[in-house]
Order: structure tokens, then C-alpha cells, then sequence
């Protein structure tokens, strides 16, 4: 009843704002490409490209911004490669606050395709910050986004993370380094 009930109030809302609908056809087709999709990331590497995601998440008033900051990053950083890439976006996650947004890129390999990736990855990385997005949502943080996450929290927020390990894994043998840099003592 609670899911009728809303699934009623959401159909009021956007046929208010103009939206039509469109039967079960299009989420039954977007069922069908989520999980066959990643089978075509080798097929795609043999013929020169790669397909990468990123999550972010962000308040309703920031989610806009967000979206084409992160996506003028990608395209930006990856066309070099010759090709435009593809920039896709969906939104993963619903709160009453926000919302996850969930990037998916294709692009061609390029030279180095590793630092081609890690290019377009630290451009996103500072846009999803400078746009007032969170650096990760539901992926977790780990390397690729410590340096980044450690701006996100700041300081004070990466001395206590730094003190909580420290007290609770002394010996430093559980991820060393992946969630926040150790604290440099020079």
C-alpha cells in the first residue's frame, strides 16, 4: 500500500510538471541493459575502448550543478583522446535530502589508457568537490579518493579518523593508508 501510495503522489507530481506515461516498457528495457551491460566492457577493450563509473552524491539544490561539473570534467579530460566520449548518468539513489549520481563513461583507450582514466578520474574528483558533492557514495572511499576525501572532511575530520585507527588497529595492519593518509611527521 505504501509503495502504490507514493508510486500515485510521484505520477501526480511529474504529470504536473508535463511527464506522460510511458507504461512498464522502458523500465522493463533499462532491467534488461543493467545486467547485461557489464558483459560488454571486454568486447568493448578489444576494439580500443574502455568503460569506467563513478558515484557521487549531493544535496537536491546541488544535484544540477553537480551533474554537468562532473560530466564537463569527463568530457573534457577525455577527448583528448580524439574521440568524444560517452558521458552517462543516472540517478542511483533517493533521499529526502538528495541523491546519488551514478556516471558511466566510454571512451576511447588513448595512449596510456591507465593515465588516460586517472586524468578524467582526479578532474571529476575536483569537480564532484568544488561542486558540493560527497567523493564517494555507496562504492566506499579507498584509494582512488583519499587525497580527496581528506579535503572533503577536512583536517579535524581526518585527525579523528587517524585517531579512531590508531586506537583501534595499533599495530596498523588493517588497510594502512587507504581511508585517510598517515599523518607526516616532518
Amino acid at each position: 500500500a505504501l509503495v502504490a501510495d507514493r508510486r500515485a503522489r510521484a505520477a501526480d507530481v511529474l504529470r504536473a510538471a508535463g511527464g506522460e506515461p510511458l507504461g512498464s516498457g522502458p523500465g522493463e528495457k533499462w532491467e534488461h541493459g543493467r545486467f547485461n551491460a557489464p558483459y560488454l566492457r571486454d568486447s568493448l577493450l578489444d576494439v580500443g575502448a574502455f568503460v569506467e563509473t563513478l558515484e557521487t552524491a549531493a544535496f537536491w539544490s546541488d544535484v544540477p550543478a553537480l551533474y554537468e561539473a562532473v560530466r564537463q570534467a569527463l568530457i573534457g579530460t577525455l577527448a583528448s583522446a580524439g574521440t568524444p566520449p560517452l558521458v552517462m548518468c543516472h540517478v542511483s539513489h533517493t533521499y529526502p535530502s538528495g541523491a546519488s549520481l551514478y556516471f558511466t563513461v566510454v571512451s576511447a583507450q588513448g595512449e596510456d589508457p591507465v593515465e588516460h582514466w586517472g586524468g578524467a578520474k582526479r578532474a571529476a574528483n575536483d569537480a564532484i568537490l568544488g561542486a558540493g558533492g560527497t567523493i564517494s557514495h555507496h562504492h566506499g572511499v579507498g584509494t582512488d579518493h583519499r587525497d580527496w576525501y581528506a579535503r572533503e572532511i577536512g583536517p579535524l575530520g581526518a585527525a579523528v579518523l587517524r585517531a579512531v585507527k590508531d586506537r583501534l588497529d595499533p599495530a596498523g595492519i588493517l588497510n594502512p593508508g587507504v581511508l585517510v593518509a598517515p599523518e607526516r611527521t616532518e
